[in-house]
């Protein structure tokens, strides 16, 4: 892959990759996916299967909505405004004064981080984008997520393209005051969103799979006779679902609470801007598919039933789906004296043994199959048995571990301390290095098609890239894990390094180490958490997505 791809290619404002959907579709050969699911281009329908035989690559997502506005005029300040220090500012609906010939407001070099003053803006979109500027060819830098409250600098820029106001937030850009973003942080959508996804932790948010009876999307809380209106007597399976997630432990899980927020009682929930809104009937609009995943930002009790408010501001049965319990897998850290090999157990609950004055072994305890280990370099022979010593001087017997073994060669991108990630889809491993120096080792599960043409069979793309676009969830449109679904809400921590192809988080599977997907390169929550924090482009706090505007971290992928 040649540098130009991530140089010269188209930004991706119009489009998620730079790319024209119709000139997409000409490039792939194939009727072109999102995310193995479906573009506008083709009607969409419930299985995969009847989509096409060969060409799910990747796993790209649907469009942005609330996309562009129109190009607009610059308008340009005094230099003094510019680089004046934070202080008060003229009231929000004030107009700034502008001379001509002199530095432009708004530009990107306007664009600078600030000392907080106290000003808040709100995002009230499932997108609110953050420009680079405010003049005709501005870009953009990433956006906000509904909910997600930031810093603003005023005052405000008017002009055609932003009637109500464009603002600068930290630590960069700018923001569209109107349908995307508000200055009333009592404002519904803000209220009803303020459950803010969780980073450097697993899974952002908690997750729920649809059941064949799958949930009703409900926008107001629903008596129970409107409930039986729309879904029939249902307190019995939802007495059940309750008694079986108390012997379960889950209700701990999935933070129940015993009452629903107080902003949802005796109100309508209004969805964020750029959401479909759908046909709304009494107190549901419709049902979701029997193949959906669910990001649940509260659960609580209502009419005898346990509910879940989603990330998308629907309100759900939660007695119609099966709650996420994320795998347990966790890569291993290398520390400064740390390195290549690691040792991954896997044979279940292997023995670790601490070795007596007198030549002995004692068992010290056992560890679960998948456990990663750091190790010394070399294995150590007792008693014509091998073993690996870990960190903390006990011994695992080599014979119940499979080793991720040190490079002997590197590829060209390793030098100095540059970040990148080694991927190889034979072992199913990722390490991720700093030059020569690997500082994280993981299991992954890359495209099941193996070791072929990603353009024909559901395979990995090979190659030396750089990440992109990174996306703290992402809804996707057709998941390459689960044969049936398509319709995965908010997939966690999505780094795209490749067109459709990219690292992300897997909330609907634990089946790392084998081929599993249907090109991109799946991770366990906690390892897509900690690999989301580590690369570049960094995603700043309270943000929920950037665009690389440089150069991103390297992703190598071989066999």
């Amino acid at each position: 892959m040649s540098g130009s791809f991530f140089h010269d290619a188209p930004y991706p404002g119009r489009y998620p990759h730079g790319l024209p959907l119709r000139a997409a579709a000409v490039w792939l050969g194939y009727c072109p996916l999102r995310f193995c699911g479906i573009t506008r281009l083709v009607p969409r329908i419930a299985h995969l299967g009847k989509l096409c035989l060969v060409g799910l690559i990747g796993c790209e997502a649907k469009p942005p909505p609330g996309a562009d506005r129109p190009p607009h005029p610059t308008i340009v300040v005094a230099e003094a405004e510019l680089h004046r220090q934070p202080g008060p500012r003229p009231a929000a609906d004030q107009p700034v004064a502008v001379s001509a010939g002199e530095l432009e407001l708004g530009s990107r070099e306007d664009a600078l981080p600030f000392e907080p003053t106290g000003a808040k803006l709100a995002s009230i979109a499932w997108r609110t984008w953050v420009y680079t500027d405010v003049g005709p060819r501005r870009t953009r830098y990433g956006y906000l997520r509904a909910g997600a409250i930031v810093d603003r600098r005023d005052p405000p820029i008017y002009n055609d393209g932003c009637k109500d106001g464009w603002y600068r937030i930290n630590p960069r850009g700018f923001v569209c005051a109107g349908k995307g973003a508000t200055l009333e942080l009592d404002d519904p959508v803000v209220v009803a969103s303020q459950r803010r996804a969780q980073r450097n932790a697993g899974l952002p948010y908690v997750y729920a799979l649809s059941d064949q009876r799958a949930p009703h999307l409900y926008f107001r809380l629903p008596s129970a006779a409107q409930i039986r209106e729309v879904e029939g007597e249902y307190r019995g399976r939802a007495i059940r679902w309750l008694e079986a997630r108390q012997t379960r432990g889950e209700l701990e899980l999935i933070h129940y609470q015993p009452e629903p927020p107080q902003f949802l009682v005796g109100n309508a929930l209004s969805k964020p801007y750029g959401l479909d809104t759908g046909l709304r009937r009494a107190v549901s609009a419709g049902q979701a598919s029997s193949d959906s995943g669910f990001a649940i930002a509260n659960t609580f009790s209502w009419e005898g039933r346990v509910w879940g408010l989603t990330t998308e501001l629907d309100i759900i049965p939660m007695d119609r789906t099966s709650v996420v319990r994320p795998s347990e897998l966790e890569g291993v850290k290398l520390e400064a004296d740390e390195d290549l090999p690691v040792v991954l157990v896997s044979d279940g609950w292997l023995a670790r043994y601490e070795p007596q004055e007198n030549g002995a072994l004692k068992k010290v305890d056992g560890v679960p199959k998948r456990t990663l280990f750091a190790v010394a370099p070399q294995k150590k022979r007792i008693g014509g048995v091998g073993y690996w010593e870990t960190s903390d001087g006990l011994l695992l017997p080599a014979a119940g571990v499979k080793v991720i073994e040190p490079r002997t060669t590197f590829p060209s991108v390793a030098t100095g301390t540059r970040k990148w990630i080694d991927v190889s889809i034979r072992r199913q491993t990722l390490v991720a290095y700093e030059g020569k120096k690997a500082v994280f080792a993981t299991l992954v599960s890359t495209g099941a098609g193996g070791l072929g043409d990603p353009e024909k069979v559901p395979s990995t793309i090979q190659g030396t890239f750089m990440i992109h676009a990174k996306h703290v969830s992402e809804t996707m449109d057709g998941d390459d894990d689960k044969s049936d679904s398509f319709n995965l809400r908010d997939v966690p921590f999505v780094q795209y390094f490749h067109r459709g192809f990219a690292l992300h988080g897997t909330y609907w599977h634990d089946e790392f180490g084998r081929w599993r997907s249907h090109g991109c390169v799946n991770l366990s929550p906690k390892d897509a958490a900690w690999l989301f924090e580590w690369t570049d482009p960094h995603v700043p706090e309270a943000w929920h997505s950037v665009l690389n505007k440089e150069r991103g971290t390297v992703v190598y992928v071989h066999p």
